[in-house]
């Protein structure tokens, strides 16, 4: 135990909370992320440590045990990410490699990628098992990874011929994904 002063000397955060955990920093295999088996999430050039947090907490909710990131996504064991996973940190899998290059090889798995010119969530056919990739918060799926996504999906606006916000945050975006694929 701990007196509250030490603990916010301890904490990197403006208010300190009442629980820390020291843990051992994971290595996971990335042959682990089976996306012939499960949904795996692919994170490209995410930079937002709160969207990253979000997005991992959001896995961690609708089942998905692995999250496959590119070499420059913002680092998951930033303090401001595992404040914001809620402790799904430690239930989620996550993995750094080089995206495009590790998507290349998933033969016989459809990639599901979210464009604006993609086919509308709605009524797209998902599987239970695949790659559902989510691009950076301001310039979306990189080029190279593009290449790879074999299904293009939309989540449209409504009404869809009113006009309102360029796109959505990467953050829920991710879980109005993820929510469509679990739903069905």
């Amino acid at each position: 135990l701990i007196s509250e002063k030490e603990m916010e000397r301890i904490s990197q955060l403006k208010s300190a909370n009442s629980v820390l955990a020291v843990v051992e920093l994971p290595k996971h295999k990335l042959s682990l992320a089976n996306p012939t088996k499960n949904l795996v999430l692919c994170l490209d050039r995410i930079q937002n440590p709160g969207n990253l947090g979000t997005i991992i907490r959001l896995a961690d909710w609708f089942g998905i045990s692995d999250i496959v990131c590119s070499e420059d996504t913002a680092d998951c064991f930033n303090p401001k990410v595992v404040q914001a996973t809620m402790g799904a940190i430690l239930r989620v899998r996550v993995h750094y490699t080089n995206l495009p290059q590790w998507l290349a090889t998933q033969h016989n798995t459809k990639i599901y990628g979210t464009f604006l010119e993609g086919e509308n969530i709605y009524s797209a056919e998902l599987e239970k098992s695949g790659v559902i990739v989510m691009g950076n918060e301001g310039q979306g799926i990189s080029t190279e990874v593009a290449a790879t996504v074999s299904h293009k999906l939309l989540i449209p606006p409504y009404p869809a011929d009113r006009s309102g916000s360029e796109s959505l945050n990467v953050a829920v975006a991710t879980a109005v994904i993820c929510s469509e694929f679990r739903r069905r």
